[in-house]
């Protein structure tokens, strides 16, 4: 398995872990029924945002679920599972981003690929993961070719990348491909209008993920001298988290552009676990708390900002004590987010959905 959006279940809920659940295991069912056995292997977790952005946005319709049999994976219990064209889509980006990492480990030889034979059948499962993909997709309505595209010029582009190319060089066809996977979705749920918030959603997304990608394997990398898009272009490690900070900003921006009938599972994945992600990749953000204040200082702070109305008024008002930020007891929020432990939404300003933790 892999992939950046890795939710942990305590974290999701009852209900949001049986949405999130329904689109793995779909995209895994998605991928036996239509290409067999061994083509399960490509289920990954950023695959089934494909299938939870198609279903977000057009809503439980009737056939979009099914009772799936036993699955030792699930510990032999049997489970509803997302099906239909959004399954189809994230089946078909799945196999043809598969087929590309398997085509990018090979040119890099990295471990057993570095013996001839077993780089030439890997080259071969690899071609034919592509043209199951590309038929999955033209099922679909969608062209595979975007996808083909972005993979052949990312080996050029990485051939002539070198110190002083900009990363955003190197990161540009993943972009391009996730931002026509993403955009798909608002066609196959019939809302044109989020195509293109969604294709800014989906470029971001492609951005984000090759970094992250890049920043997790840059020690590997250099202990096996295989090619890292960081060490190759020069990017510092604080230029990396910079551009990785800005692309989660710009998909919560998007995806507040995009219309979901229910989209609290986009909003924790996009926002809440892609946060996470970032933190986990780079470490988290360093926080420097000013010094707590003494008692009598504070005593003194207290009356100022009681005397002046800052406790009730101020938009944002220090602690008297503990000089920690606090929001003035008149101000009305319109998020209704009752746990703590609530922090990817910066406060959740400007987030107009209930926010999807244990407990709300």
């Amino acid at each position: 398995m892999f992939g950046i959006v890795r939710p942990c279940g305590h974290r999701l809920g009852e209900s949001l872990k049986a949405q999130w659940m329904a689109h793995l295991c779909g995209l895994c069912l998605a991928l036996r029924k239509d290409h067999g056995q061994l083509a399960r292997i490509v289920t990954n977790y950023d695959g089934l945002l494909i299938s939870v952005l198609t279903e977000a946005q057009a809503g439980a319709v009737s056939g979009s679920r099914r009772t799936a049999g036993p699955c030792a994976l699930r510990g032999m219990r049997t489970a509803s599972v997302a099906q239909g064209e959004g399954a189809r889509l994230a089946a078909a980006v799945s196999l043809v981003l598969a087929s590309a990492k398997v085509r990018d480990h090979v040119a890099d030889r990295d471990g057993l690929l570095a013996r001839r034979p077993v780089a030439a059948a890997a080259r071969r499962v690899a071609a034919s993961w592509g043209r199951a993909g590309a038929h999955s997709g033209s099922a679909v309505g969608f062209d595979t070719d975007v996808l083909v595209d972005a993979v052949d010029r990312q080996l050029g582009i990485e051939t002539l990348a070198g110190p002083g190319t900009p990363i955003l060089t190197v990161t540009e066809p993943t972009e391009t491909a996730t931002a026509a996977a993403f955009a798909h979705t608002a066609v196959l749920a019939g809302r044109p209008a989020n195509a293109e918030p969604l294709a800014e959603a989906g470029r971001l997304f492609g951005r984000l993920a090759h970094l992250l990608d890049a920043v997790e394997d840059r020690e590997a990398d250099a202990r096996s001298g295989a090619w890292n898009p960081l060490t190759a272009t020069g990017t510092s490690p604080t230029e990396a988290r910079r551009l990785a900070e800005d692309a989660l900003h710009g998909i919560r921006l998007a995806l507040r552009e995009a219309e979901f009938t229910d989209g609290k599972l986009v909003h924790l994945l996009l926002a809440h676990e892609l946060r996470r992600s970032v933190d986990r990749a780079f470490g988290p953000v360093e926080h420097h708390p000013p010094k707590s204040r003494g008692f009598l200082p504070g005593c003194g702070m207290f009356l100022v900002l009681c005397c002046s109305c800052q406790m009730c008024c101020a938009d944002e008002y220090e602690g008297p004590w503990s000089r920690k930020k606090r929001e003035g007891c008149c101000n009305d929020c319109d998020c209704d987010c009752p746990c703590d432990g609530c922090d990817g939404c910066d406060g959740c300003d400007g987030c107009d959905c209930c926010c999807p933790c244990d407990g709300c």
